[in-house]
């Protein structure tokens, strides 16, 4: 058996370069979709591939999520206000409700209210 380090001195140069294709690659994608696109619909410039891959960059800055929390994970809001909502009374349920409604307009289920 190898010892571990001759191990790690192969994967990391081909982790570097696997990263580097895929930035290349998705570089690509991106410069021949905006070429192939943007100027015939709206009249944009032709982009280069460097600025091919600084919109990519952006685009992983802004939408991406950094990787610090996976695809459905939100910190457990969900569930502390689920927490919440179960220990107020119904009259600070519908205060709440009322308080909301006077902020964001119509929320939750509203109740028919007779018109007589």
């Amino acid at each position: 058996m190898r010892p571990r380090w001759r191990r790690v001195i192969w994967i990391a140069p081909l982790a570097i370069l696997g990263i580097a294709a895929f930035m290349a690659i998705g570089s690509e994608i991106v410069l021949q979709l905006w070429n192939w696109l943007l100027p015939p619909l709206f009249g944009w410039r032709v982009i280069t591939f460097w600025q091919a891959f600084g919109i990519l960059a952006l685009c992983r800055i802004l939408f991406g999520g950094h990787g610090f929390r996976g695809p459905h994970r939100d910190w457990g809001w969900r569930r502390r206000w689920a927490e919440r909502w179960e220990k107020m009374t119904p009259e600070e349920r519908e205060k709440f409700r009322e308080r909301m409604r006077s902020r964001c307009g119509s929320f939750g289920p509203t109740e028919a209210k007779p018109t007589a």
